[in-house]
């Protein structure tokens, strides 16, 4: 498609990860005034319902699960900082709908067709892939008219911040300055005092380790853990044992037949010559030109690919000759499509105005309308059966299963004897530690422990800990939790309290010595090798260290510095030589156009930042706390 007509790329960058990334998308029910109470915040008298809530929640737990590992602690997945991170979110997402409708910023359905045939992830070979792009569609769980409405709904609001950002420009001697101060280079060469240095001078009390014990036995206990058995009514599982027949796939095919057909999509190729609206000068020089052209091609229809090389302004199709391959209806904006699909193959057409614009358009190709033969869809038929009956099968066993793991607490056995399910065991389990999955999920991992399953022995609940996967479980072993004596503990502590009384002697010797070389006098260390740092480059040092070196004066050299490091060591620097960076190099080196890159994003985020909270005095705001740490039940 040619890059004139294609609406702003940096919106479509934005927006891309919204189609597979669905904690963007609300729905057009949810901007609807609400007053019921029930929400978990409003926004300009718009409701965030607790289910929306949760189940960005429980997205966004999903993503970030695979980030701390499989055996993630359940409670780092649902905390009171995540919580409101993405109610904050959401809220923020809220403000900037109303914002684009308060605004009347539209997506037409050209400008949504072309974003959509422009995503990587919903093509094939590099082309629109209709088949494809349902698929992603019904992964989300929706109809395409939903999907679409959202979609919609997504890029104009990011038409909207799109402008904020873009409009944010850093100024230039404030940018220079920082990049400057990023880019100065320190020679420094480093001693550390490490805490085994000093604990052969560490004297304990006698009661030290008593004293360290009874403040800190949680520190020590042994976790409460179970053993327990479950099984899991889980969709996939089900749709994996529906067969589908012949005479099923046929019927269905019949049925839909209207669905599979292709609609007609040409291949035309175009010379543009670029005007704006409104300058009648720039726009009759620019017709004249494009009239010329076309008279030569009146003559000479053959040149015409090699006319558009020459003088096409569309800088996406000009190297191809003008060629912009095959598209249908609403991927182009109105005046050329009509023309094109007015051509008849081979056909050059008059001039045709838009809004970039003068065209002729040469029709290369025309593939006409037609159904996709039976033998080419009925995989794709019989799979969506499958998912279908799949989908059917597991809505009406899910609350038969449900219902037999309540109604019959005490065993596991009729509820696998009714669904054929499997019945698991797993190893320990540590209350509130980390776990496999399915005890990654926070509240089947509180139910494992609640009286009902330790005391009453009874099944949990069945539980959702993912889409459309019920688990069920019961504790067969318990170890509770238990504080081992002082003597079994007394090593580790003696190690502990030694290691946090070294570090303090490390740190009180550093510090002398650190003022001792501020003020000229040697001190017996032993200096690293020198090596040169700066504030964006300096690998291997801790971020107060590079705080301290570049805090240090050095207006007179050797400067020092010296800060106490996380594991307790003490860290010295001496600082050899500055090497200050020039501000008007900064095009020529690329790690400070990097930089200068990175300070104006930042300048953007800033201002789109300053922009949402200015929203939020316009539109009232409330967030509900105690809905916002409520659990589901």
């Amino acid at each position: 498609m040619f890059d004139a007509v294609r609406n702003n790329k940096k919106i479509i960058q934005i927006v891309l990860a919204l189609i597979i990334l669905p904690f963007a998308f609300w729905g057009v029910d949810s901007l609807v005034p609400s007053s019921s109470g029930g929400d978990v915040a409003t926004v300009g008298g718009s409701g965030i319902s607790q289910g929306e809530f949760q189940q960005s929640l429980r997205e966004q737990q999903e993503r970030l699960r695979p980030m701390l590992g499989g055996n993630a602690n359940p409670a780092m997945l649902d905390n009171p900082e995540l919580r409101r991170a993405v109610v904050d979110t959401m809220v923020n997402q809220r403000l900037l709908t109303l914002n684009a409708r308060k605004a009347k910023l539209t997506v037409s359905d050209a400008q949504l067709a072309e974003f959509i045939a422009s995503v990587p992830q919903l093509q094939d070979n590099g082309k629109f892939s209709k088949e494809r792009y349902e698929a992603v569609v019904a992964s989300q769980g929706m109809s395409k008219e939903m999907f679409e409405a959202r979609l919609r709904q997504d890029l104009a609001m990011q038409q909207a911040m799109a402008a904020v950002s873009d409009a944010a420009v850093p100024g230039r001697a404030m940018a220079e300055r920082w990049v400057a101060a990023q880019l100065e280079e320190r020679e420094i060469a480093e001693a550390i005092l490490r805490p085994e240095q000093y604990m052969a001078h560490v004297k304990l009390g006698a009661d030290a380790v008593k004293t360290y014990y009874e403040a800190n036995k949680k520190q020590f206990e042994t976790p409460e853990q179970v053993k327990v058995e479950f099984v899991a009514l889980n969709l996939e599982k089900l749709t994996e044992q529906v067969t589908i027949s012949d005479e099923d796939v046929k019927k269905a095919y019949q049925a839909q037949i209207d669905s599979y057909k292709q609609p007609e999509t040409r291949r035309a190729s175009h010379i543009l010559i670029t005007a704006a609206k409104g300058d009648s000068d720039a726009e009759a020089k620019a017709k004249a030109k494009a009239d010329g052209l076309l008279a030569q091609l009146r003559k000479a229809p053959g040149d015409f690919e090699k006319l558009a090389s020459q003088n096409s302004q569309d800088p996406g199709s000009a190297s191809k000759g003008g060629d912009l391959d095959w598209f249908g209806r609403g991927m182009m904006v109105k005046p050329f499509e009509d023309s094109v699909f007015g051509l008849k193959e081979g056909e050059i057409s008059d001039l045709v105005r838009s809004d970039f614009g003068f065209h002729i358009i040469k029709l290369t190709g025309v593939r006409v309308e037609r159904a996709k033969a039976f033998d080419e869809v009925k995989g794709e038929i019989a799979a969506e059966l499958k998912r279908q009956a799949g989908m059917r099968k597991y809505a009406e066993s899910a609350e038969g299963f449900t219902n037999t793991v309540y109604e019959q607490p005490d065993s596991l056995k009729p509820v696998i004897e009714k669904y054929k399910v499997t019945l698991r065991q797993s190893e320990w389990i540590v209350k509130n530690g980390a776990a496999v999955p399915p005890f990654t999920n926070a509240k089947l991992m509180a139910a494992l422990f609640t009286d009902d399953a330790l005391k009453n022995k009874r099944n949990t609940e069945a539980i959702e800990v993912a889409p459309n996967t019920l688990v069920a479980a019961r504790v067969v072993e318990h170890k509770p939790a238990m504080l081992p004596e002082l003597e079994t503990v007394r090593p580790t502590i003696e190690t502990i309290l030694v290691r946090q009384e070294a570090a303090k002697l490390a740190a009180k010797d550093g510090a002398e010595k650190l003022a001792s070389l501020q003020k000229g006098a040697s001190v017996n260390v032993a200096w690293g090798a020198a090596r040169s740092v700066t504030r964006a480059h300096a690998p291997q040092l801790a971020a107060e260290a590079v705080a301290m070196i570049f805090k240090a004066d050095a207006a007179r050299l050797p400067a020092f510095a010296g800060t106490q490091l996380a594991g307790g060591a003490f860290a010295l620097y001496r600082i050899g030589t500055v090497k200050q960076f020039a501000a008007n190099a900064a095009a020529e080196v690329p790690a400070a156009r990097a930089l200068w890159q990175k300070y104006a994003e930042t300048v953007a985020e800033q201002e789109l930042m300053a922009w949402i909270d200015a929203l939020k005095t316009r539109h009232e705001v409330t967030i509900n706390k105690a809905l916002l740490e409520a659990r589901e039940k």
